[in-house]
């Protein structure tokens, strides 16, 4: 039962969905654009508004639905919350590190999000509420992005529901989207980090 979790974790978290919005819209590899990332920020960059929103719902879809069916493959069984868990990290890694795509993937965000609205959508809205403040006013995704991500284990540790693999799925999210991020954030020191709307 963990290991068909962890593997359909993995298998919904590689779907490719940037990588396709960038081939099938314009004939591009995302991969060697902008930033190299295959997730929706790149796709809004690269390809548009409409192929970015697109992406960023399947993005979410993918690590809300590894939960989910984790929860639904574990039901009843004490170890439900870490096959939850296990699988939305195997959705990250996925979405990440997708084998279709030479393991070289997306910054997992929209995926992470997903992911914490199946384990406990109060945290994921949470989340997001802090992630859409700071991109209001700042306009930059990865600013919002890590901002949020260092918010998360605070929320999930305040959250009634928050049990010990939940806090610590939150960490692992949280470390994940730093390293990740670790040339956005170089950037961001720099002052050379752009907003939406310029060229990177």
């Amino acid at each position: 039962m963990g290991f068909l979790s962890l593997f359909l974790g993995y298998l919904l978290g590689s779907i490719p969905s940037g990588f396709l919005a960038g081939r099938w819209c314009k004939g591009i590899d995302l991969r060697e654009l902008g930033s190299g990332s295959t997730g929706a920020t790149n796709v809004l960059r690269q390809v548009g508004k409409g192929p970015a929103l697109v992406v960023f719902v399947i993005d979410v879809g993918k690590g809300a639905a590894a939960v989910l069916l984790a929860r639904a493959l574990g039901h009843g069984s004490d170890l439900s919350a870490w096959l939850e868990v296990l699988a939305g990290l195997a959705a990250l890694a996925g979405h990440i590190w997708p084998v279709w795509l030479g393991f070289k993937g997306g910054k997992a965000v929209a995926t992470g999000f997903g992911m914490f609205l199946g384990l406990a959508w109060p945290v994921g809205l949470a989340c997001f509420g802090v992630f859409m403040a700071v991109f209001s006013l700042s306009r930059i995704v990865s600013l919002a992005s890590v901002i949020a991500a260092v918010s998360l284990p605070l929320l999930m540790v305040s959250y009634p529901g928050g049990s010990p693999p939940y806090v610590l799925i939150a960490l692992i999210a949280m470390l994940l989207v730093l390293w990740r991020h670790r040339s956005n954030l170089q950037r961001l020191i720099d002052g050379s980090e752009p907003k939406v709307g310029q060229k990177p």
